[in-house]
């Protein structure tokens, strides 16, 4: 597992050398410091490469092959959405095992022995350090997993906790259209001059039912005219002159 930016930083603080006109005792007692914050540093750090934690499965008609081309993009996405964040924790770890280091060293100097101040300082950073980066690197894990989900999600595979949204409810059906409302009188009329010609049987009672309208079709369909059997003063007419 690689250390990226975290092992650049400190490998950039021992290139560096300011003390290089110093006397060989300052200088060697600095470059103590800059070793010994490297060596212990380096357990404080963000790992570079990250991979998801999240359960991802082939979606619908992916083969593995799609599918692990998809997973393939969507961690270099993911990778790429929290680079800034890695790096940004990786220099604030750096930082912390560096000071640690170059203050035991100052303590120890004052007292005959930088290089066991050094360690005992860059110990001290470095535990800080390392309880940074560890809480940076889960939430930067959580960062992590959020973009390889949405990515993969997006392309069609299936993320545990990430199900489609459920169709809408059907809309309602329409209430049904009230029945027509007939004048009895006119019902009436209709019924007798259907007895009449011996389409409708019974008395005349007025009310419209499916016997009415039966017989009402059977003259429409006599007639040659549209079978509605829809009662009317039209109809009624009609069959007047039958």
């Amino acid at each position: 597992m690689g250390f990226g930016d975290c092992g650049r930083n400190y490998s950039s603080v021992l290139r560096h050398d300011p003390a290089s006109a110093l006397p060989g005792h300052i200088a060697r007692r600095l470059a103590a410091v800059a070793g010994i914050g490297l060596t212990l540093g380096l357990g404080a750090c963000v790992p570079a490469k990250m991979g998801p934690t999240v359960q991802v499965l082939p979606g619908t008609g992916k083969s593995f092959e799609m599918f692990q081309a998809d997973k393939n993009a969507c961690e270099a996405y993911a990778d790429g959405e929290v680079a800034g964040a890695r790096k940004q924790a990786n220099q604030q770890a750096v930082g912390t095992a560096l000071v640690g280091a170059a203050l035991g060293a100052g303590l120890g100097a004052a007292a005959g022995n930088a290089g066991a101040g050094a360690a005992a300082g860059a110990a001290a950073g470095t535990g800080i350090a390392a309880g940074n980066a560890q809480n940076a690197a889960l939430t930067i894990q959580q960062q992590y997993d959020n973009a390889f989900s949405q990515c993969m999600y997006a392309k069609g595979e299936q993320v545990e906790g990430y199900a489609p949204p459920a169709p809408p409810p059907p809309p309602p059906e329409p209430p049904a259209p009230p029945k027509p409302k007939y004048d009895p009188a006119l019902i009436s009329e209709i019924q007798g001059e259907l007895a009449r010609i011996g389409l409708y049987s019974g008395a005349p009672d007025g009310a419209f039912g499916a016997r009415t309208r039966g017989a009402i079709k059977d003259f429409e369909k006599m007639k040659g005219l549209p079978t509605d059997g829809v009662p009317s003063r039209a109809l009624l007419d009609q069959l007047k002159k039958s």
